[in-house]
């Protein structure tokens, strides 16, 4: 029988005409057969668990086609399978259409599922590939996510490294953490070589959870260091490396749905070029949040600790002006206070009531007033994501409200530790219970208790934790008025929109800040704190939002290379000593650097600040004849000239760089950070230990 070939420009899809498994993928502009071993094919999968076996999987490569209807320019196909055929269960009343259609340069999978079975579909793997090959002239292949403002990267070749236990699974297997695991905090996922790749991404704004799968069968030839086999064929078991979409969606029996489709292109690139594809995507629905005047400046913050859950009791409501003060003279625009609410940081959640220990209300609402007059502002910190489960408050009323596992319980956070051995050894640490966003209850509550925050007259919360709910990813409870197995992550802007409300007649500029948010919060949050300390930091969210304010910590003593990394990658200093329980003056060295840094791109912000930041697109840095990390290039906005910023990360060694511009622009001179001078890069850029420098035309 002959195969059905759908094409675009970008790729070529064969499909199997009897059992509609996709047996071949090329991406047309590089010849890379993605998919090319037809008895690998594979179309879709599904668990349906019975009574007494819940592993009961559908394989759609077992069952034959009802119906198969092509369009007259073969840019589209629907395979209709009317029944299915299941391991367990025998013959199943399950009515499954999958259509893939091609729109400009990519595939579209959309799968529908009518279940007119007596059971669940709990799981649905679309679109779902095997035999999946590297490309050809790449020795590495690996999968790309979001995580954490950043990214996950995950070797596939020549390493396959196994995200799962493997006591839980038959093969090698890679998801991402639980709350990074799919949609909507990570609406996409690249399979990359060394020059080329495949993007994988939803093609709706929908929170329905989609997570992203890899799997290698059978398994590794040498399992010491994770290694794959080379050849395609193991102790006569074919090599198949297997690439899924996992829907979650719990369709009841009797239920119908369309499930969230999913578009795979072939890019030509880096990550960047995987990015791009999403990023283009996402604008076509997506506005970002109109910033506070005041946070579109070039500025820093301090993030101050005042009490924890061992109540350490730090600092008197009082006493904080003395920290305004502070920050009024190091010119840092803004404190994020931390542990001002009842019991501490992490306890008492989602109480928002000022600790009576370090004073009133009104002791802490005058100190804001005090500090603000001085032209720095009191961000609150706050959380609304889980309840303590040690209090009262938790055990007789808000329980009710918690995120249900699908046996009627309620998830469980392990929470974090402080301070006392006690707690560092988790003995009495204070567990955490993700709430339901989606009951209008627990919505009512946080409005309450956000208006704690706004009454005490402060500019701004910054929400931790707002990135995730984890451990949950679907709620069970029906009580709180969505249907089995909701997503939790439906109402996270409706959340800050219902903030937004209350604020608004108040303070216009009020500012709305989350911990690491995920792309699709800043249709609503303002500005993202996150934690980037490490030299090999992927700045993947700033690549996604070139304009959007982004902040990182920076808490060691003469932090240099940390503040050279806020100067590449735009990030916002918020100067954390002691690990944010300190005071300004109490690490020198770095303020009197970073103070430098912020100077520094203040003069230069229409290139630093204001430009579009491109990570390395448009340019190479090379330092003796070998490619050098990091720097970072800025398209600026008014004239399309691009700035470079380099940085040295090596503690002794003084590096002489090189920089080559892809369109030919000259960048004709240079300044370090620390040095105001400007010097001529014909000799070379000349960068000492823990420096930095910014090159322009």
């Amino acid at each position: 029988m002959t195969s059905l070939i759908l094409k675009n420009k970008n790729l070529l899809l064969e499909f199997n005409r009897r059992t509609g498994a996709l047996i071949g993928m090329i991406a047309l502009q590089t010849g890379w057969c993605i998919v090319d071993r037809p008895h690998l094919g594979l179309s879709f999968r599904l668990l349906v668990p019975l009574t007494n076996q819940r592993n009961n999987p559908v394989y759609g490569e077992k069952q034959v086609l009802s119906r198969l209807d092509v369009n007259e320019s073969q840019t589209e196909v629907v395979f209709t399978w009317n029944t299915v055929h299941s391991e367990h269960g025998g013959e199943l009343d399950i009515c499954v259409q999958q259509k893939v259609c091609l729109e400009n340069e990519q595939a579209v999978f959309s799968i529908h599922l009518d279940n007119r079975s007596p059971y669940p579909i709990e799981n649905v793997y679309s679109p779902y590939l095997g035999g999946v090959c590297r490309p050809p002239d790449s020795q590495q292949f690996k999968a790309f996510i979001y995580d954490y403002a950043a990214a996950q990267e995950w070797s596939i070749y020549p390493h396959y490294v196994n995200k799962r236990g493997y006591f839980g699974v038959d093969y090698p297997t890679q998801f991402g953490i639980s709350h990074t695991a799919g949609t909507p905090s990570v609406p996409y996922c690249l399979l990359m070589g060394d020059r080329q790749g495949v993007y994988a991404g939803v093609n709706t704004p929908g929170c329905e959870l989609v997570a992203w799968h890899t799997e290698l069968r059978p398994g590794y030839e040498y399992s010491i260091d994770e290694r794959v086999p080379d050849e395609k064929i193991i102790s006569g078991i074919d090599v198949d490396l297997r690439f899924a979409a996992v829907h979650v969606p719990f369709i009841q029996p009797g239920e119908s749905r369309s499930l969230t489709p999913i578009a795979l292109r072939a890019f030509r690139g880096g990550w960047q070029a995987g990015s791009d594809i999403y990023k283009g995507w996402r604008d076509s629905w997506m506005k970002t949040a109109e910033l506070p005047h005041w946070v579109r400046e070039p500025h820093s913050w301090l993030q101050l600790h005042i009490n924890s859950p061992e109540d350490e009791l730090r600092m008197p409501f009082k006493d904080l002006v003395k920290v305004g003060e502070e920050c009024a003279y190091y010119g840092v625009k803004a404190i994020q206070l931390v542990g001002w609410n009842d019991g501490g940081q992490d306890r008492g959640n989602p109480s928002h009531d000022p600790d009576p220990r370090l004073g009133t209300f009104s002791e802490l609402k005058e100190a804001i007033r005090q500090i603000q007059s001085l032209g720095v502002k009191v961000i609150l910190f706050s959380k609304f994501t889980w309840a303590d489960r040690s209090t009262q408050r938790y055990r007789q009323h808000l329980r009710k409200l918690a995120v249900k596992d699908p046996y009627g319980d309620e998830y469980v956070y392990g929470g974090y530790q402080y301070q006392t051995a006690s707690q560092l050894l988790n003995i009495n640490t204070r567990r955490l219970i993700p709430m339901c966003f989606l009951s209008k209850e627990y919505l009512q509550i946080c409005e309450e208790e956000f208006q704690k925050t706004l009454d005490l007259g402060a500019e701004g919360i910054l929400y931790d934790e707002s990135q995730h709910h984890s451990p949950a990813l679907l709620c069970f409870d029906e009580t709180h008025g969505h249907r089995l197995g909701a997503p939790v992550y439906a109402n996270d802007c409706e959340l800050i929109r219902r903030f937004s409300r209350r604020s608004n007649p108040v303070n216009p500029e009020f500012l709305y800040a989350g911990e690491a948010c995920y792309d699709w919060e800043f249709e609503r949050y303002h500005l993202s704190y996150h934690r980037s300390w490490s030299k090999n930091h992927i700045p993947l969210m700033r690549y996604l939002q070139p304009h959007m304010p982004l902040m990182t910590a920076v808490t060691g003593f003469n932090d240099r290379s940390m503040i050279n990394q806020c100067l590449l990658y735009r990030y916002i200093i918020s100067y954390e000593p002691y690990n944010f329980k300190g005071k300004l003056s109490d690490f020198p060295l770095t303020m009197a650097y970073g103070r430098q840094m912020d100077a520094l791109r203040t003069e230069l912000r229409e290139y630093f600040w204001d430009g579009e930041f491109r990570d390395t697109q448009g340019a190479a840095v090379t330092c003796c004849g070998k490619p050098h990390h990091p720097y970072a290039v800025y398209n600026q906005c008014r004239t399309g000239l691009y700035g470079v910023a380099v940085a040295n990360y090596d503690e002794k060694e003084t590096i002489v760089v090189e920089v080559h511009l892809e369109n030919d622009q000259e960048l004709s001179h240079y300044r370090l950070v620390d040095d105001p001078g400007w010097k001529e890069t014909r000799n070379g850029i000349t960068i000492p230990p823990l420096s930095a420098a910014v090159l322009l035309p």
